[in-house]
């Protein structure tokens, strides 16, 4: 069976290859933020991949294929919330811990994961209007543009929800968000 060509003359499977080895781990990142369980976020990622393999003959290039990838995972991860599965389904997570520490920087080690998990908890308790723009203005580096952009926004929505995404946060932490030390 011959592969499909695309216009940047890559077969599907270089195409997919290439995105998923550049963005395999964002996108996974990404969709943890939306269902909070490690192996779920694996599945959806893998099926996010498949979803693009098949779909990626009607990508137009009016977008980067990072946008067009980004935008399926999105979609893909909100409809999978607002699935019956999702709704009568329990899933429960084990976490393994993944990396061993040296003695001498044990504790450091604990107190540094203790508040970055205190953070990252605090981060996917926000509402997906909130978390998904802090995931990505602080985790992805992605400006107030390519997020309006990315999730079919205003550039004024993306500025206000950022806003209001940091003095819920801010206020979570136990400060005053109108101090001026912004999260």
């Amino acid at each position: 069976m011959e592969e499909t060509i695309t216009a940047s003359g890559l077969s599907r499977d270089k195409v997919i290859e290439e995105l998923m080895t550049d963005y395999g781990q964002g996108i996974l990142q990404l969709v943890y933020t939306y269902v909070h369980d490690t192996a779920l976020a694996e599945d959806l990622t893998q099926e996010i991949f498949i979803k693009c393999y098949k779909a990626l003959s009607t990508y137009q290039g009016h977008a980067s294929l990072k946008t067009w990838l980004w935008r399926i995972a999105i979609n893909h991860s909100k409809d999978y919330i607002k699935s019956w599965y999702k709704k009568n389904v329990d899933v429960i997570e084990t976490n393994m811990l993944e990396e061993t520490l040296e003695t001498s920087d044990l504790l450091e080690q604990v107190v540094k994961n203790s508040e970055d998990e205190a953070l990252f908890d605090l981060v996917m308790a926000l509402p997906v209007k909130y978390r998904e723009l802090i995931y990505f203005y602080y985790f992805e580096d992605y400006s107030i543009q390519e997020i309006a952009s990315l999730l079919s926004l205003n550039n004024n929505t993306v500025k206000t929800r950022l806003r209001k995404a940091r003095s819920l946060l801010q206020k979570a932490l136990g400060g005053n968000p109108f101090d001026g030390n912004t999260f």
